[in-house]
């Protein structure tokens, strides 16, 4: 799944029920792993943030900054006097001026970056606790008569909760020099592992309060600065045995929706205590065999709105065959947020939680999202192999790649191979636990006393999978415990070689190393990958190489690999299974029959020498362009199995 510290510990618990395989009990709330340790702290700034205050007749004052400019961010903060903004809604709407990307509306921090200069009006009304108020205000924007530096992005944050800004770069380069200093009060620890992308935890706040951070950098010998400002906002105590680590704030996309009182509620709360009943909240295949994709959007939770028009989006123009819009029956929810990190299926909540990084389409959207890494990114660092991925179509990339430096709009073609490839993944858990042909079965009064009964009965796809056609490298499964679930390596596991892998993985039946991180990963890898070749003709690499220190993928070589490992004579069999059991619509014995022959890497390659590869077992070494060496350009970033999943 992509993630932040925040839900380690549900992550931690949910392994049993999707990834991992285990016997460990579900509702268990492990102990979270710790965050870094390279928060250090920052120097307080020489002045204070100073702001313009508007009062109002109600209890509403806005924050607004003393200047606004053309292309520089900015933003205005809407403060309760009375109480802090927990359990209120709220809902901005641009009266005057030159539209604006308003990205997020429904929050009291209100991120914009104008184009052009004038007056701009804006009216808010905050809703809830039996209040319902509306107030405006406006604002000037001047010209800007010079580059400004600017950091992305100001917007609120619950208490605890991860936080990640971002230095953009000025006229394609990267300012140099940057350092960084908080405003008097508001002390934070930095995690400067990127300097122009800082990190830090919410602190704990006795009410909602601003925290302002300032960044100051050398450009074409000038000093810059600019500040961002987080709202950090008191909630309630934390009393769910689930996620019992701080989650941001989330909504019914669909206000209107017939479940919208308790989508959130039963998905995505620190309140909840126990699962939600089937007639709470029951999957989408159980109130139709039909869906629209109204009904669909209906079960969406998110913390920003572009989240789910985007999805929706993809829905309606990217699914000709219906096999998401099918696949997505067996689900209560889908749920959105900017600190899900990876994404993942989880049988307690019956939901699917997407990392939106696989939705942005506007640099705006993106800067939404947390950065926080992957918790599992330093899981199996003592050993002396790597196992990377990648989708290729036509000898290429089947999808572009967009460094953060690069503040650019992409499409919705553009992000399909990586959601499309996403949503089988997940989606498969979801059917292997619960496929359609048990829906009208099911008892409750929860989901997962449903799962206890098909797990106990070994029922699952996967099981059954398990039964027939199991894996056999135990050193692979020792393995894989080791790089997805955090496991120490022992002195053998620490000594094996490259060729050490080849052995043990090459001859076995998975598509995958993550195949190994439990019998239902097994079934999501196969399906993923048969899907996505059948629907796509994208191919899924997969290698064994060496693991040099900052490996990229000019630096490591490859000792074997394949591209389109699912049509291995072995493999198809096990993905014909899965196939009929989860989509039997898409006809798994021609489907497979047609997935294209395993076309052979060259070993003693570098993993982006073979991305060119012809079939007769040739090779033609990949020619990286001047483009591709210009130090402008970063080489692309590596993926590691597993890590656009959970």
């Amino acid at each position: 799944m992509a993630m932040s510290r925040n839900i380690i510990s549900l992550l931690v618990s949910a392994c049993f029920l999707t990834a991992c395989g285990g016997s460990s009990d579900p509702a268990s709330t492990p102990a979270p792993i710790p965050p870094p340790d390279n928060n250090l702290p920052i120097s307080q700034c020489d002045n204070v943030v100073e702001w313009s205050v508007v009062e109002t007749t109600d209890n509403i004052e806005f924050l607004t900054e003393l200047a606004y400019q053309t292309n520089q961010p900015g933003v205005i903060i809407a403060k309760l006097t009375d109480k802090n903004s927990s359990g209120m809604r709220f809902q901005w709407q641009q009266i005057t001026g030159e539209s604006l990307s308003l990205i997020s509306d429904k929050s009291p921090v209100l991120s914009f970056t104008p184009d052009n200069g004038g007056d701009y009006q804006f009216k808010l009304t905050v809703s809830g606790a039996g209040q319902n108020i509306t107030q405006f205000v406006t604002i000037n924007v001047n010209n800007a008569q010079q580059s400004s530096l600017a950091v992305h992005s100001n917007h609120q944050v619950v208490e605890g909760n991860n936080v990640s800004v971002r230095l953009a770069s000025m006229n394609g380069q990267m300012p140099t020099d940057i350092n960084w200093c908080t405003y008097s009060g508001t002390d934070v620890n930095l995690d400067l592992s990127k300097t122009e992308r800082p990190l830090f935890v919410a602190p704990d706040v006795a009410q909602d309060t601003v925290i302002s951070i300032r960044a100051s950098a050398e450009f074409n010998g000038q000093t810059l600065t600019d500040d961002v400002h987080i709202l950090v906002t008191k909630e309630a105590n934390i009393s769910s045995p689930y996620f019992d680590s701080p989650l941001a704030r989330t909504y019914a996309y669909k206000a209107n929706s017939a479940y919208s009182d308790r989508l959130t509620q039963c998905t995505y709360s620190n309140s909840l205590n126990s699962s939600c009943t089937i007639s709470q909240l029951p999957l989408i295949g159980q109130q139709t065999t039909n869906p629209s994709i109204s009904t669909i959007m209906d079960r969406v939770v998110v913390s920003h709105d572009w989240m789910g028009r985007n999805f929706e989006q993809f829905l309606q123009q990217q699914d000709p065959h219906g096999d998401f819009i099918t696949l997505l029956q067996s689900v209560s929810a889908i749920v959105i947020s900017y600190d899900i990190r990876p994404s993942f299926y989880w049988v307690v909540t019956g939901a699917i939680y997407l990392d939106p990084d696989n939705l942005w389409l506007t640099p705006a959207e993106r800067d939404t999202i947390n950065e926080a890494p992957d918790y599992r990114s330093d899981f199996g660092n003592d050993l002396q192999f790597l196992m990377p991925w990648r989708h290729v179509k036509n000898n290429q990339y089947a999808y572009s790649s967009y460094p953060y430096e690069n503040r650019t709009n992409r499409t919705i073609n553009d992000l399909t191979p990586r959601l499309a490839s996403l949503l089988y993944h997940e989606l498969a858990h979801a059917n292997d636990f619960f496929p359609r042909s048990v829906h009208a079965n099911l008892q409750g009064p929860t989901l997962l006393d449903d799962f206890y009964k098909r797990t106990n009965n070994k029922a699952l796809i996967s099981d059954q999978l398990s039964n027939f056609s199991p894996l056999q490298s135990s050193e692979m499964y020792g393995l894989a415990n080791v790089s997805f679930k955090g496991e120490t390596a022992n002195a053998t596991q620490k000594s094996y070689e490259p060729s050490d892998i080849t052995s043990f993985f090459r001859p076995d039946h998975a598509s995958d190393y993550y195949a190994y991180s439990s019998t239902r990963e097994d079934v999501a890898m196969l399906f993923e990958e048969s899907l996505m070749s059948h629907r796509y003709a994208i191919s899924r690499d997969v290698a064994v190489t060496d693991a040099p220190e900052n490996a990229s993928g000019s630096t490591i070589t490859v000792n074997w690999g394949q591209r389109g490992r699912i049509g291995e004579s072995a493999i198809k069999p096990r993905a014909e299974f899965v196939i009929t059991e989860i989509l039997p619509e898409v006809g798994s014995a021609t489907l497979v029959a047609n997935l294209p022959d395993p076309i052979p890497m060259i070993a003693g390659k570098s993993w982006l020498e073979n991305l060119t590869l012809i079939s007769n077992n040739g090779f033609a070494p990949q020619k990286v362009s001047q483009v591709q060496q210009s130090l402008s350009t970063p080489e692309r970033p590596l993926e590691l199995s597993g890590s656009q999943h959970r």
